[in-house]
């Protein structure tokens, strides 16, 4: 990389990562904590509060997309990154579970992220796109971990309200970060040569991707409403149980350092993204296997989990990182902002899609009928992708 193409990696991976540390450090608390509001009794009321912010991002991805397109990255980051910090500020203040949900429907209309990929896709060259998307991804999953560890002490000592003063606080961060740190963005990012919006439409390529971060997230969501009882049944106490996750994830980084930036310099992308997406398939089936062992699989303890997570997360990241570098590949570079905000809106979607039937799922067929869910799904994926095609080189400048 060169120093520019750093710069923008870091700076912009930190600003998913601070952004996404507030909203990570909330959620293993927040079901506990809001049944202290005003109507916090209702579960209904204190599910739509939790999870009204997946629904407002997907609304509105496209939307900042496209304006990132027309009127540049750099300004809808900023505008984002304040209205998702209006959000966290008014969920701080919140006496009632109404004002929490008010607050976290505003945070997910800070939706940035098609925005900040496509900056990073702009200020960086296709040989080195997916190493800085996995930077990108690497803050996802290391602010997850760190949020599963912090939460808790945190919620003791200043309580939801200030998790949430927090999070505004770390995206008001991020708005420095963007104007004062990330690099200028390239003057014909904002092209005036414009796509046509049928043209996403019409690459085949880019469906597959859509779909497949649909799936991805999907599955993800989905297997976590059964795997921490799984642990729990291996005889991992839930507030350990991040000394499962924490290890699988820095683990998964160094694997996907060692395999897929070297498949990538080799043109081997395509098999990178096909291996990643069979990772996944095979924890899908490792899953459901040791749930139809029943009580035998709480006898091996949990090695056999945390191998599974391991290779789960070495296929999570490698997508995270190369599913966004083809589709900014694929996507005319007048369309980008917009590709990549129909992407991510897949992805709020499918996040939305996991919980929900994930949850109806285990209710009931149980865990067993949940994962063959969720191994079905994986294979569909890995037969759609297989028609996935090497970009061009350079990408598509039109």
């Amino acid at each position: 990389m060169t120093p520019t193409e750093r710069r923008a990696s870091f700076s912009l991976a930190s600003i998913f990562g601070l952004r996404l540390l507030g909203l990570f450090l909330v959620l293993p608390v927040f079901a506990l904590e809001a049944r202290r509001y005003p109507g916090g009794d209702d579960p209904a009321l204190v599910g739509l509060a939790m999870g009204v912010y997946g629904l407002t991002q997907a609304l509105l991805q496209i939307p900042f997309g496209i304006a990132s397109d027309r009127f540049g990255r750099k300004r809808v980051i900023v505008i984002g990154l304040l209205v998702f910090a209006a959000g966290s500020f008014i969920a701080a203040s919140a006496d009632s579970l109404a004002g929490l949900l008010i607050g976290r429907a505003l945070q997910g209309a800070g939706a940035v992220s098609a925005a900040v990929t496509a900056l990073l896709a702009d200020l960086t060259r296709d040989s080195v796109r997916t190493k800085a998307m996995a930077l990108v991804g690497g803050s996802i999953g290391l602010m997850f971990a760190l949020a599963l560890v912090a939460a808790p002490a945190l919620s003791a000592h200043i309580g939801l309200a200030g998790l949430f003063a927090l999070t505004g606080l770390l995206a008001l961060i991020g708005v420095a970060a963007t104007r004062w740190w990330v690099p200028a963005e390239p003057r014909h990012a904002p092209g005036a040569a414009r796509g046509r919006w049928s043209d996403l439409w019409r690459e085949p390529d880019l469906l597959r991707l859509n779909f497949g971060v649909f799936a991805l997230h999907s599955v993800q969501l989905a297997m976590w409403v059964a795997v921490p009882a799984l642990l729990v049944q291996a005889g991992l106490p839930k507030e350990r149980h991040w000394w499962v996750y924490l290890p699988a994830v820095v683990a998964s980084f160094v694997v996907m350092g060692a395999v897929l930036f070297p498949m990538e310099r080799a043109g081997h992308l395509r098999a990178a993204l096909r291996g990643a997406v069979g990772l996944i398939a095979l924890t899908q089936a490792g899953l459901l296997a040791l749930a139809l062992s029943g009580a035998q699989a709480a006898a091996w303890g949990v090695a056999p989990l945390a191998a599974l997570l391991l290779v789960f997360f070495c296929g999570f990241n490698a997508l995270e990182a190369s599913q966004p570098s083809l589709v900014s590949r694929l996507a005319p570079a007048s369309l980008r902002g917009s590709a990549l905000g129909v992407y991510n809106t897949l992805q709020s979607l499918g996040l939305f899609a996991g919980g929900a039937l994930g949850g109806l799922a285990v209710k009931a067929l149980g865990s067993t009928g949940l994962f063959a869910i969720t191994l079905l799904l994986s294979l569909a994926w890995l037969a759609v992708s297989w028609g996935v095609k090497p970009p061009p080189p350079g990408g598509r400048p039109h």
